[in-house]
């Protein structure tokens, strides 16, 4: 049995430095990105992500914050002063009434 040479066509020779030039790229991108990641970790930045709401633990500190309200504002809804038409009546204090009178002077005496 006489064996041929393996005679490679032109196309497959394109293909593979095709191959070898896209393996190139993407090892590229692959350290690229490792790169920053490392970077990043060992910069020590804060490493909150990002989920489209504000957080205030991401902006920068006031230097010179407001002081404190001594008189906070009350919650929304709430009026800031009571007056007596809005104001919470006083412990009701059932009437005594005849028929109730016997009972309440009943159980004083039990006690």
């Amino acid at each position: 049995m006489v064996m041929l040479p393996k005679v490679e066509h032109e196309l497959h020779g394109r293909r593979r430095s095709r191959n070898v030039g896209l393996l190139v790229v993407l090892l590229l991108f692959v350290a690229l990105v490792f790169g920053l990641s490392v970077v990043k970790i060992t910069n020590g930045d804060m490493m909150q992500g990002y989920d489209h709401r504000p957080r205030p633990s991401m902006l920068p500190r006031d230097p010179n914050p407001p002081a404190p309200n001594a008189a906070p504002v009350v919650a929304p809804g709430v009026p800031d002063t009571v007056t007596p038409s809005t104001a919470a009546p006083a412990a009701a204090v059932a009437p005594s009434t005849p028929e109730t009178a016997p009972a309440v002077e009943a159980t004083e005496a039990a006690e």
